[in-house]
């Protein structure tokens, strides 16, 4: 593991400039640039927003706020999205990136870990984005949004632990690549995001409850809807599930590496 972290350490211009060129493949050629980053979740939240707020309107205890429910929408959605880039992007960076890792000797793991540092800052511009929406609605950020950073990189290392390996074993079982976007679909409709708990009979708020994801999009709501600091026991709880499945993964990548280029 200390080989791994001094192997990043000593590519981490090749890692930065990895990065930069991720983003520069998503915005070339393209009028609007980095707007192209944020159109997309904003266009699936104004949807949802324009459907459901009618239903939801009056669901939203504690939220003075005509624009509650899109306000709520957006904090679920920004913890959510990042989640899922992470985990979406490092289950096919192997595969995608297979000529790569034939042709130029690298410290393989740069691959996710540029997945992860460029998803974060997707993200963190979103959230500027969502902020300014947050301002312009007449909604008060309070000094609980500080909090923000810890949320999110509980996040980043809990979709990074399970994309890893995920990924990994997407190398060898094409399977899992086919069945990891319905369970995604599967998720999303079992946390809290376009709905709230409390419309949810008591029996079925047990069983959503059971999944990471609610608590750790119920933290987002937490802190950027309701002005109240995160709940520390499931931060904790959330934090040592993320190591555990950040250090399985690395384990897993680790002893899979060698034979990854051979299977791609």
């Amino acid at each position: 593991m200390l080989a791994m972290l001094n192997a990043i350490w000593d590519y981490r211009y090749f890692i930065v400039t990895s990065v930069q060129a991720d983003f520069r493949s998503r915005v070339a050629r393209s009028r609007l640039g980095f707007l192209w980053l944020v159109i997309a979740p904003l266009a699936q939240i104004i949807t949802y927003a324009f459907v459901l707020s009618s239903i939801m309107s009056q669901r939203l205890p504690g939220i003075d706020n005509r624009f509650s429910y899109a306000l709520y929408l957006m904090a679920g959605f920004q913890g959510w999205l990042l989640f899922v880039e992470i985990l979406s992007r490092n289950l096919n960076v192997f595969i995608e990136n297979a000529n790569v890792l034939k042709k130029i000797s690298f410290p393989r793991i740069a691959l996710p870990l540029v997945v992860v540092v460029s998803s974060i800052i997707n993200n963190l511009i979103f959230f500027v984005v969502l902020l300014a929406v947050f301002l312009l609605a007449g909604f008060p950020i309070g000094f609980n949004i500080l909090w923000l950073p810890v949320i999110i990189v509980v996040n980043a290392a809990f979709a990074a632990g399970l994309g890893v390996t995920l990924g990994v074993l997407n190398v060898f079982m094409r399977d899992i690549g086919q069945i990891v976007p319905i369970i995604i679909q599967f998720l999303f409709w079992m946390t809290p995001i376009v709905y709230v708990e409390n419309i949810l009979p008591p029996s079925f708020q047990n069983i959503i409850r059971l999944n990471p994801l609610f608590w750790l999009v119920e933290n987002y709501h937490r802190i950027m809807v309701y002005d109240q600091r995160p709940d520390f026991a499931a931060l904790g709880i959330l934090s040592l599930v993320a190591v555990v499945l950040l250090t399985f993964g690395l384990l897993l990548f680790r002893k899979a590496s060698a034979e990854m280029v051979d299977v791609l």
